[in-house]
């Protein structure tokens, strides 16, 4: 049998003189070692994309962060600030594939990026700049420092009690987790439920109940050196799961 294959969603890169479409190892290695799935990168086509194409080979999908954020004009805001990077060919892929996974049940998990995108998705809206927000901390990494220190830990979330993310990783109430983010959820979208929180309030985990399958977003990056970090492995674990799992519906074998 065959590994279950996740759609990766690219970024759009400029290097040198040419563009390309990029999705970086650390997010592909999570799918193959901590799935157990098989990694399928899907070009930023936007518009020019065939949904029912990519939808009808995958069983699951990633949605990985990025150095760009989602386009602002997407929840109806201005842009904030014009130096931060833009991907329109991301969005313009992901904020369709997204409702079009869940409508389906394809799991789902994200991260940072992915985490804001599934939100604005679904009709929700970000911060463009947490740390300008009363009452919020700077959850950005220091750019000065170490790559290993910027993906170190850097706070506690707070899990929900009795949510899908605490039972998944064994109901403990806390973790610890990297921090390098500088937006983050404002108006959480309808049908989503909160997983885990900052000690300043901010969303840190959600998953969506509503949809017909696994559905996993987490703000922080789970997919650094994921072998070391028993939390990052049972959430991947757990989508692996659930992806060999539609897999099987899907093939006639469930």
């Amino acid at each position: 049998m065959r590994r279950p294959i996740v759609l990766v969603p690219a970024c759009t890169r400029q290097i040198g003189p040419h563009p390309y479409h990029a999705a970086q190892l650390k997010y592909v290695d999570a799918v193959v070692l901590g799935a157990d799935c098989a990694p399928m990168i899907l070009p930023a086509l936007g518009a020019a994309l065939d949904l029912e194409a990519s939808l009808s080979v995958c069983d699951g999908i990633m949605l990985t962060g990025s150095a760009s954020n989602v386009h602002p004009s997407c929840y109806d805001q201005d842009v904030l600030d014009p130096s931060l990077p833009q991907d329109r060919a991301r969005d313009a892929t992901t904020l369709p594939l997204i409702r079009a996974a869940l409508e389906r049940g394809i799991p789902l998990i994200a991260v940072c990026r992915g985490f804001q995108e599934i939100n604005v998705a679904l009709g929700g809206s970000l911060y463009q700049a947490v740390q300008e927000v009363e009452g919020k901390m700077d959850h950005r990494e220091d750019p000065d420092a170490s790559i290993e220190d910027q993906y170190g830990p850097a706070h506690d979330v707070i899990l929900t009690q009795g949510g899908a993310f605490q039972r998944m990783l064994g109901g403990v109430e806390w973790i610890a987790v990297n921090s390098l983010h500088g937006q983050g959820v404002d108006r959480l979208a309808p049908g989503i439920a909160v997983e885990a929180v900052s000690h300043d309030g901010l969303v840190e985990a959600f998953s969506v109940p509503s949809a017909p399958g696994f559905t996993l977003a987490v703000q922080w990056h789970p997919e650094w050196q994921i072998l070391d970090n028993p939390a990052s492995m049972a959430m991947f674990g757990a989508f692996g799961q659930a992806c060999r799992a539609f897999q099987a519906r899907r093939e006639g074998r469930a």
